[in-house]
């Protein structure tokens, strides 16, 4: 038997795998998020390892003598600051807070950081975190011997090794992406050193061995190896196929996210493509991410009284895009604009304009979201060949049919299945435990396959470009 841990935002979800992937137990446990000023956003280091006692401990109902492994997956980007002593600093500094923003401007203006991480530097991203650390809370930053992402801390207390995978350690801002090493020169610009840093391996290959009390505690043969592991949108790949070139899964989720895998390092920073390793050697993968995707039908939702499985339901046929266009942009967007600032907007908005038509023309606007993404993704030299739709929105035909006309891309769907970050963190630790490869991580059977709607695919290019002319008008306006 295999475990995968993925440390979420809102909670920890564990899941038992036998060698065959069947799902054998399941078991969650929540985690609340501390707000405590505005653009704050923080957890208890102790909260996870709380939730993991309590995961852990439903699956050992089942019984778990037979593990030979456990794989880990988690939010990624937080800053988990700890003494000479392992001891926690402070409350977590999550991926979702933003107090660090005008140090991120400041090392984003440094040209080595895009150069070398291949990335924005947003304000999410650990690095500048750290400097805020060190202006506002200078006495923390002094005790600071060790930062870790957090899922690296759960792997702390499972094993005592400080340890990070690849995929994760790109969002810091202070990995060499390339090369697959942290920067010196990057930890340097801001205050850091190699030693404060964990060792690095890769998310398929061992990080240590879970420790003999713990193995005790909870029923587990001694000897149990934990995997590198991944952030949560490489474990979420690893976890439904999405492994090599060409292969691609679209999540419609309160965000919505294109993640396609290369065999190649090919960064375009400019249009705020996120190209991070993934959790396999030698591959590395590529985001455009959207801030609003099931987000934005549940506000549309919320504004007419109505709830989104109601608006959704029976919609028919794919229909051209009408003259109303939506702009998804509900709290910034993030591919291709990098702009916190901008925000949504419904165009042409006439007599004739419905519920319905307000409905089409929000699906049509995150599908043209994504196709932007996809565009995004294209000008770096990716390709998409076979995209999988996975999240909530993937239960409406109609959104699917509309991306994938939008993207001239057959969408398919996985037949009924748990695919997801943890599923993924399980897969990884079947390779970590047995040396297998990437074919452990096969793509799942699809349900049905969604094509393009060939006599539709000239009207969703011109509604493409009335929503690229309004997204570029309303600049500034919002």
């Amino acid at each position: 038997m295999y475990i995968g841990l993925d440390l979420g935002t809102s909670g920890l979800k564990g899941i038992l795998i036998d060698e065959d992937q069947k799902v054998l137990s399941e078991a969650s446990a929540p985690l609340n998020v501390s707000r405590p000023r505005d653009g704050w956003s923080e957890q208890s280091p102790t909260d996870w390892i709380a939730a993991a006692e309590t995961v852990l401990g439903r699956l050992s109902e089942h019984g778990l003598s037979a593990v030979r492994g456990i794989g880990l997956s988690g939010q990624m980007h937080g800053a988990t600051l700890l003494d000479g002593s392992d001891n926690v600093l402070r409350p977590c500094i999550l991926w979702n807070d933003t107090r660090a923003h005008l140090e991120a401007a400041e090392l984003d203006a440094d040209p080595k950081f895009r150069a070398t991480s291949g990335n924005i530097v947003f304000p999410g991203f650990t690095a500048p975190k750290l400097m805020w650390v060190a202006r506002h809370e200078p006495a923390v930053f002094s005790r600071t011997a060790r930062v870790l992402l957090p899922k690296d801390y759960l792997r702390l207390w499972l094993t005592g090794e400080h340890a990070a995978d690849m995929s994760d350690a790109a969002g810091t801002s202070w990995l060499d992406t390339g090369a697959r090493d942290w920067s010196d020169a990057l930890l340097a610009a801001t205050g850091m050193n190699r030693a404060m840093m964990p060792r690095l391996v890769e998310g398929s290959d061992p990080s240590g061995m879970l420790r003999d009390a713990l193995a005790g505690r909870f029923g587990l043969p001694r000897g149990v190896v934990v995997a590198g592991g991944g952030g949560d949108n490489a474990a979420s790949g690893i976890g439904v196929g999405v492994v090599r070139a060409g292969q691609a899964f679209v999540s419609l989720g309160t965000s919505g996210v294109l993640f396609a895998a290369n065999d190649g390092y090919r960064p375009d920073a400019a249009t705020a493509v996120h190209t991070f390793c993934h959790a396999l050697p030698g591959t590395w993968h590529q985001m455009g991410v959207i801030l609003a995707a099931t987000d934005a039908l549940n506000w549309f939702a919320r504004l007419v009284g109505s709830d989104a499985e109601s608006l959704t339901y029976d919609m028919g046929p794919l229909r051209a895009p009408g003259k109303t266009r939506f702009l998804p942009y509900l709290g910034g967007e993030r591919t291709p604009l990098n702009d916190a600032l901008i925000r949504g907007a419904f165009v042409g908005l006439e007599h004739a304009t419905d519920r319905a038509a307000g409905t089409r023309a929000v699906l049509e606007g995150v599908a043209f979201a994504i196709r932007d993404c996809r565009d995004a993704l294209a000008s770096t030299g990716t390709r998409i060949d076979r995209l999988l739709a996975v999240g909530g929105g993937a239960r409406s035909d109609y959104w699917l049919s509309a991306i994938a006309t939008a993207l001239n891309t057959p969408v398919s769907l996985p037949a009924a299945g748990d695919f997801g970050a943890a599923f993924g963190a399980g897969r990884l630790a079947i390779m970590a435990a047995t040396g297998a490869g990437a074919e452990v991580a096969r793509m799942p059977a699809i349900a049905r396959v969604i094509e393009p709607e060939a006599t539709l695919r000239d009207a969703f290019d011109e509604g493409h470009a009335r929503h690229a002319a309004a997204r570029n008008a309303i600049k500034g306006l919002t």
